[in-house]
Order: structure tokens, then sequence, then C-alpha cells
């Protein structure tokens, strides 16, 4: 049995599948906020009531909002921010009392749609997450891509591309900086910008259910973050040239930004043409949780 955890910023999900890939349970709590502690009891418990369900002993895989420093072993990167300085994968082994492997949300995600998703025709795929948070991971030939310094894909912390007068110096980031992707294309951020713009304080789904209506302020709204997305995905299509891109997290629920992007993004793609195809997760939100059990192989 391998056992997948995916840890969001709201909630926190275990799958656990058997030799074939089958789920045979599945659980989500909510993530306890500004506490370490509290969710490392959130994760061995949810460990343990998944194996006193099936009656058997997973490998145990962890997908987070941040990474493992190659360099001190200890969680940097993350919008979970209490995790930030701590030795999470250690903690979790010793309280599992087994090896535990961790790897970045997005690269699980990406490399789940790419192995038998959305992507899974994709020699190389790049995973967004606009969720909570903004993230990327990479995948070639259905491996994902790490990198020397485990960032490979943090996409969401660099600067928003071709910025406008007023989208500068933009936001304020946990990781200390302004405007970076992430503060514009995460959900609070693209909350964060319409009440800004329009005054209301909305959740992204409303805003969304209103430019259905016909709303025109939360049409303007939803533009300015699909322009937004369309410029930070140009980038990664003149660095990286995917096949296709997947978008994951809850604004990859938005059904129109699969038109509208790519219609926007060729005018900032260095290309005469761009044929990478942008596309809705097969797995939903279960491609995350699903892939941290893939860091383990079928028969660890």
């Amino acid at each position: 049995m391998r056992i997948g955890i995916d840890l969001g910023g709201t909630k926190i999900e275990i799958i656990a599948l058997d030799d074939h890939g089958q789920e045979i349970f599945r659980e989500r709590v909510p993530t306890p906020q500004a506490d370490y502690s509290a969710i490392l009891h959130a994760i061995t418990g949810l460990v343990q009531r998944s194996e006193q369900h099936t009656q058997l002993t997973g490998s145990v895989g962890v997908g987070i909002p941040g990474t493992i420093s190659p360099a001190t072993g200890l969680v940097k990167n993350a919008n979970t921010t209490s995790l930030i300085g701590n030795p999470l994968q250690k903690d979790l082994a010793q309280l599992l009392s087994r090896e535990v492997r961790v790897s970045n949300d997005a690269n699980c995600f990406a490399v789940s749609e790419a192995t038998d998703g959305a992507a899974k025709d994709g020699q190389v795929v790049f995973g967004v997450i606009v969720g909570t948070g903004t993230g990327g991971g990479v995948v070639v030939n259905k491996q994902v891509i790490t990198g020397i310094n485990a960032i490979a894909g943090e996409w969401g912390h660099n600067p928003l591309p071709w910025p406008q007068a007023d989208e500068l110096p933009g936001p304020a980031c946990y990781c200390g900086k302004h405007g970076c992707i992430e503060t514009f294309l995460s959900g609070p951020g693209f909350r964060r910008d319409h009440l800004a713009h329009q005054g209301q304080d909305e959740t992204p789904r409303d805003i969304v259910q209103r430019a259905q209506q016909g709303d025109a302020q939360a049409e303007a709204s939803l533009q300015r973050y699909e322009d937004r997305m369309a410029r930070a995905l140009a980038t990664i299509i003149n660095v990286l040239d995917p096949d296709v891109i997947v978008l994951g997290g809850g604004m990859s629920n938005v059904a129109r930004l699969y038109d509208n992007v790519p219609k926007r993004w060729g005018q900032y793609a260095f290309s005469d043409r761009v044929d990478t195809l942008l596309v809705a997760p097969m797995h939903g939100d279960s491609s995350g949780v699903r892939g941290a059990a893939w860091l383990w192989p079928q028969h660890p």
C-alpha cells in the first residue's frame, strides 16, 4: 500500500492506494493554522486511521506548499509559513517510524497529471498550482525535475512580467518581495485585486458567477486576471517550451481560462505561433495527493 498526503493551506488530504493503484482510503481534515505541532499531529493521525481502516502498512509520501532544502533538511519557501525552518521530513519519519518522502505539492500535481492525467501525452509538462498560493512543477518524460536547489518550477516567486504602471511595485509577498506572480494569480491575490479595483470583497467563485451574469466589474477583474496569467505563462513557454500546461488549485475551476488565456499569450511569447496546450486537470484536486503517493515506486 502507498499512502499520499497533500498538505495544503486550508486542508490536509490523505489517500491510500493498493498495489494496482486503486484508492482504498481517503480522508480530509482542515489544516491547523500557524501551529507546526498540530500539523504533525494531524498528519500522523490520518496515517494511523488509514492503516487501521485497511489493516495494511504503507509507504508515505507528502506533498507540501514549499520544499525541503538540500542544504539544511528544513522546509523552505512554504506559503504555509509555520512549516518554514522545521525538519518536517525528519519529524514525520520519527513519528511514523519509517522513511517519509516529501516533495513540493506542484511537483506531485504535475507528475500525477503527466503520468495518467490530462497531460499524459506530453513529453514536457508544466503543472501549475493556482490556489492558496501559486507554484509550478516540471515533468520531462514522466520524471519530475527537482533541480540542484530543489526550486525547479518555482514560477510563482518571479515578478509579474511586463508590469503595467498600476501593478508596480505590486503587493507584498510573504517571501519578502513585492509583485510576485503569486500575489496576483493565487485565489487570495485575485480576491484582493478585485477588492482594490471594485471596492467589493468577494470570493473568486462569487466574482466568476457575477461575471457570468453580465456584471461589468466582475468581468473587468477576470480580464485582468487572464491577461496576467497569459503574461506569466508566456515566460514559461519562452524558457521551457512545454507541450502541455495543466492548471490545478482552486482557480483551475474557472472554465473560461482555458480559452481566454491561450488567446492572449501569443502576444507575449517569443514565437510566431504557440502550440502549447492549456488544459484542466483530469484528476481535479486529487492530483496532488495521488502524486504524493507516487513518490514511492509501486513496490517499495
